[in-house]
C-alpha cells in the first residue's frame, strides 16, 4: 500500500520510476537479458509475434488450455492458430501432441509455437525445443517454479511473457513483462517495444509488481505449506492430482472421479466456493470441437481448484482440508 501509495501522488502516473525499478528488479530475479513492460499480456504476445517477424498467413501452434484470449492476438497480428491436445497426466503439451498437430498442416507448417504454462505447470521444454521452432513461453502462472536446468530451459525459448494480471502468480493489478532471454532476441525486441506512455506499464502497477516481487519468496513458501496440508487431504479420496516433479502452488486442483455437480454442491454446504480450472481456456469456452481434442475437454469438465492463497488463516486451511477429505 505505501508503494502504490507513493506512486499515486506523484505528479505522473504513466511509465517513470518505478516502471525503471521495476525493470531492474525483473531483470535480476527472471534472469534475462532486455525486459519490457506492458499494459497487458495481449500487448505482450501481440509484440512478442512481430518481434519473430511472421508473415501474413503463417500458422502458429498452441494448446487449446491457452487463455481465450490468445486467438484474438493471434488474429490481429494476421496469423492463423494451430490447435494441439494436452497430456492428461499434466495438462502441458508434449512434442507428442504437437507433432500430432503438425502432421495435419504440411502445407502451411507452424513458424511459432506458443507454450502457455497451463495451471502453472511446465512442459518438457527440452523435447519441445527438439522441434526447431521459436517458442514464445508464457510463465505468467509459474514463476517460482524451479526445475533441474530450468535456466538453460529458459534461456533456449525464443522470448518469454510473465503476466502480472489478477489470476497471474505475481499481480500488479494488471499488465505483463516481456522478457528476451537470449541476446539475439533483442534487437527485433527492443524494435517493436519503442512505444508511446500509453502502452507501457503504469507507475502504480509497477510499484506492486515491485512489490510482489520483493515477497515472492515467501509467499511462495507460504503457498507450499498449505498445499502440503491439502495433498494429505487429497491421499485419502480417490480423486488424482497431477503428475509434476517441482511446483510453485499456483493452484491445488484435484481431477473429480465423480461428477463435478455433486462435489460443487457439497463443497457449497462448507459454505466454500470452487472453482473450475479451465473456464478461461479455448477449450472452455467452447470455441474448439471438444472430439478432436480429448485430453483436454476431459480435463475441462472435471478439473476444479480449491481455494490457496498465502493469507488463508489456519481455521480456513483446516476447513477446505476437511472438505477435500471428505469429497464424495
Amino acid at each position: 500500500m505505501d508503494a502504490v501509495l507513493t506512486a499515486l501522488v506523484e505528479d505522473r502516473l504513466g511509465p517513470a520510476e518505478q516502471s525503471h525499478l521495476l525493470l531492474s528488479v525483473a531483470k535480476e530475479q527472471i534472469g534475462c537479458e532486455y525486459c519490457c513492460a506492458v499494459r497487458s499480456p495481449a500487448l505482450a504476445l501481440f509484440f512478442a509475434l512481430k518481434a519473430l517477424h511472421l508473415k501474413s498467413g503463417q500458422a502458429v501452434l498452441l494448446s487449446v488450455l491457452s487463455p481465450q484470449y490468445y486467438t484474438q492476438v493471434i488474429a490481429d497480428a494476421d496469423l492463423v492458430p494451430v490447435y494441439c491436445d494436452v497430456d492428461g497426466a499434466t495438462a502441458c503439451i508434449t512434442k507428442q501432441t504437437v507433432e500430432a498437430a503438425l502432421i495435419t498442416q504440411s502445407n502451411n507448417p507452424p513458424r511459432c509455437l506458443i507454450v502457455h504454462h497451463s495451471l502453472g505447470f511446465i512442459p518438457d521444454m527440452q523435447s519441445l525445443l527438439q522441434l526447431e521452432i521459436p517458442i514464445i513461453e508464457d510463465c505468467s502462472r509459474s514463476y517460482g517454479t524451479i526445475l533441474e536446468g530450468r535456466s538453460e530451459q529458459k534461456a533456449a525459448a525464443t522470448l518469454s511473457i510473465l503476466g502480472l494480471e489478477e489470476r497471474d502468480i505475481l499481480t500488479a493489478g494488471g499488465g505483463a513483462l516481456l522478457c528476451a532471454t537470449g541476446r539475439r532476441q533483442i534487437i527485433p525486441l527492443r524494435a517493436v517495444t519503442e512505444l508511446a506512455p500509453e502502452y507501457g506499464l503504469p507507475d502504480m502497477n509497477a510499484a506492486m509488481a515491485v512489490v510482489q516481487f520483493r515477497e515472492a519468496a515467501r509467499n511462495l513458501e507460504k503457498r507450499k505449506e498449505i498445499a502440503a496440508v491439502y495433498t494429505q487431504a487429497a491421499l485419502q479420496t480417490h480423486h488424482k492430482r497431477f503428475v509434476y516433479n517441482e511446483y510453485n502452488n499456483y493452484a491445488f486442483p484435484l481431477i473429480l472421479e465423480t461428477g463435478l455437480k455433486d462435489v460443487l454442491a457439497y463443497a457449497k454446504r462448507y459454505d466454500i466456493v470452487l472453482e473450475h480450472a479451465f473456464t478461461d481456456t479455448l477449450m472452455g469456452a467452447g470455441l474448439l470441437v471438444p472430439d478432436s481434442y480429448p485430453e483436454s475437454y476431459s480435463l475441462m469438465l472435471r478439473t476444479v481448484l480449491f481455494p490457496l492463497y498465502p493469507r488463508l488463516s489456519a481455521a480456513s486451511i483446516e476447513k477446505i482440508a476437511k472438505l477435500i477429505r471428505t469429497l464424495p
